[in-house]
């Protein structure tokens, strides 16, 4: 707060005050950071080894960054985390639209007031959080929009005449001078606007309606952009993207530890839902596996991605499920059914781009399908693998699970059962028990039934029970029982 406390030109010199740029600003203090070992753009996970140090010598090299990478890849993200590198405040002429910098002013108001009133010139302090601009690139973006424009009420108020430069109106890219200034989805942006941008990378001066102002704006450039957009939409002109000097590729988790991380960070539950809802470990990994694939599957398009968004609304709304089940029960505390994976179908869907195949099939069975997936490929890390061809009568560890199916004929497991009611429906399936015995010996109580149903969606996905979906919940039966029973 002592820094605040200068309040004139004069005061600013006195103390010592030395201009810097905002490249040369996040460069030094990006090197501090580094050399003290503090962590540099903390709440990013995954790219620690590859994105992080890429953007990291980018911004060492006072290079414009372009982050190149699908939806939900964190690349506004990080451009916001790069305000943190800024100096907590830096001195600007008080009264100025584009942050004149007292010891180096630029525009004509700036230049004047201290030509007036020297070492008398009031200045204001800006804080690092003033210092983000962003635009969204939309087709209605304008020059006027980004550049600026000639103010006619301006020269009507003032009474001066188009020809004085004192008439224009600044627009974002001035207004943000000494700031970082963000624009997303650069490809759509219409490539006449994208040229407009050419000098100001390059040579630092504007042109406004034939006012050419050599006005060197400070400004560190990060853009970001889809490399679906290059083909779909538009691209970014060549001779702007020899001007960005760094294009970094950015990527999702690569494993499902760093996705439950982002998850678990990023969703919005409140103390109510933690408190109600037990999630077993098992449930927060077949949701990250969902969008594995996703990722990986024949019916989404994967030029457009999957965004780490889908996993961070499906935990929420698989949270909400079992917290709604809980209140229609009218008991404080409940756990996480497999079940209720049924509840991450609408953020699934809302999430995907489909391909002509995936919409054939219909949004809700390739959702559907993509939670069997994720169960199939987790299944062999807690059970023993199923084989795709076994020996007539050869007796294996799910056989007399099966079994009990041939002779019982089945349940149904409601998804608004009660837990009593739940755990009294798989407690009947006996031969569960024996499994968890053996294979999960160490298994944690309140994880018992979930890891029970689970058992049961494995040996669906692996064609040894079928399951039918119905209004209110499922049905187990034996793989033959549907066919017997038509008969």
């Amino acid at each position: 707060m002592e820094i605040k406390t200068i309040k004139t030109l004069g005061q600013l010199k006195a103390a010592g005050y030395k201009s810097t740029s905002i490249k040369d600003e996040l460069r030094n203090n990006l090197r501090d950071k580094i050399k003290s070992g503090k962590p540099v753009f903390e709440g990013v996970h995954g790219f620690e080894n590859t994105v992080i140090p890429e953007l990291e010598r980018a911004i060492l090299s006072r290079h414009n960054i372009n982050l190149l990478g699908l939806r939900g890849q964190a690349k506004t993200r990080l451009a916001r985390k790069m305000v943190e590198l800024l100096d907590e405040y830096i001195p600007f002429v008080e009264g100025s639209e584009i942050n004149d910098d007292p010891l180096n002013p630029i525009s004509r108001f700036a230049k004047d007031l201290i030509g007036e009133k020297g070492d008398e010139t009031p200045i204001s302090w800006l804080h690092r959080s003033e210092r983000f601009f962003e635009k969204l690139a939309t087709p209605d973006v304008t020059v006027a929009d980004l550049i600026g424009d000639v103010d006619p009420i301006k020269a009507a108020n003032l009474k001066l005449s188009y020809a004085d430069d004192r008439v224009i109106h600044f627009g974002m890219i001035p207004r943000a001078n000494r700031c970082i200034f963000v624009i997303n989805e650069l490809p759509d942006l219409q490539a006449r606007i994208q040229v407009a941008l050419f000098n100001i990378l390059q040579e630092g001066d504007i042109q406004i309606r034939g006012f050419k102002l050599r006005m060197p704006l400070d400004m560190q450039f990060v853009f970001t952009a889809n490399p679906e957009d290059y083909t779909n939409r538009g691209s970014i002109v060549t001779p702007l993207k020899d001007r960005i000097g760094s294009q970094i590729l950015t990527h999702y988790p690569e494993s499902i530890e760093i996705a439950r991380t982002i998850t678990e960070q990023e969703s919005k539950l409140d103390k109510n839902q933690t408190d109600v809802v037990y999630v077993p470990s098992l449930a927060r990994d077949i949701l990250e596996q969902i969008s594995f694939e996703a990722r990986e599957s024949e019916y989404i398009d994967n030029k457009s991605g999957v965004s780490a968004r889908m996993s961070i609304t499906a935990f929420e709304n698989l949270i909400s499920t079992a917290e709604r089940r809980a209140l229609i029960s009218g008991v404080d505390k409940t756990t996480l059914r497999l079940s209720d994976f049924i509840g991450i179908i609408p953020a699934i869907t809302g999430k995907v781009e489909l391909v002509y195949e995936g919409e054939q099939e219909g949004a809700n069975v390739v959702a559907e399908s993509l939670i069997g997936s994720a169960i199939r490929t987790l299944f062999p890390e807690y059970f023993p693998k199923i084989e795709k061809l076994e020996k007539p009568d050869e007796k294996t560890p799910y056989s007399d699970v099966v079994e009990w199916f041939f002779a019982e004929s089945g349940f149904e497991l409601l998804d608004d059962a009660s837990d009593k009611e739940y755990k009294s429906i798989l407690d009947e399936v006996a031969p569960l028990d024996e499994l968890l015995k053996k294979y999960q010996p160490q298994l944690a109580k309140e994880d018992v039934y979930f890891m029970k149903e689970f058992i049961l969606w494995g040996l669906v996905e692996y064609r040894k029970l079928s399951k039918d979906r119905f209004a209110k919940g499922n049905q187990f039966r034996d793989i033959y029982g549907s066919y017997i029973s038509k008969f």
